[in-house]
């Protein structure tokens, strides 16, 4: 159905499109460069008939990474917080709608509550998938820390002596 140079002919002339500043000597139009290939995205979004500000975001990101780019997609038409105190109290609130939801609201409003919580990070600038895997990074070093420590019968210790070594352990790394 197609052939190699079909593919490299594809992706060069998606190259040239997408940074000609590079490929024809053009100067970069006004804005900041991200403003430049949003504007770009935006464009062949339409070329490709989209007719929503979240159609092309794929499906089959991880949801983490699918919040954001929904987020920041609706951000762009103007459906945001004028300031960090909306995503927090918005999270509060879902947190609060997760505590008095039935068992078969739960799992909506678990979802709600981090679709909240995304926002809430993407309001700081933070890549929410960064810092994600920067906290698990920092829980599972702390809680092997922790295993290290009490040694084999870690997993005997009550809830109590197990947040001791965890303050233990916190307290470490901070010295």
């Amino acid at each position: 159905m197609f052939t190699f140079d079909d593919v490299a002919r594809s992706i060069a002339d998606k190259l040239e499109e997408r940074h000609p500043h590079i490929f024809s000597g053009d100067l970069p139009g006004p804005g900041s460069r991200e403003e430049r290939w949003e504007a770009l995205k935006a464009s062949e979004r339409e070329r490709k008939g989209a007719t929503s500000a979240l159609d092309g975001v794929a499906a089959a990101l991880p949801a983490l990474m699918r919040a954001d780019k929904l987020q920041k997609r609706a951000a762009r038409v103007g459906f945001d917080w004028p300031d960090r105190r909306g995503p927090a109290d918005k999270l509060i609130e879902e947190l609060e709608e997760l505590d008095r939801a039935t068992l078969s609201e739960q799992m909506e409003e678990a979802g709600d509550l981090l679709f909240a919580a995304v926002n809430v990070v993407r309001a700081y600038g933070i890549a929410p998938e960064e810092a994600l895997r920067a906290a698990n990074s920092k829980f599972e070093r702390r809680f092997r820390a922790m295993e290290e420590i009490a040694g084999p019968g870690f997993a005997g210790l009550s809830l109590d002596q197990q947040e001791a070594l965890w303050k233990e352990v916190k307290e470490r790394e901070k010295s």
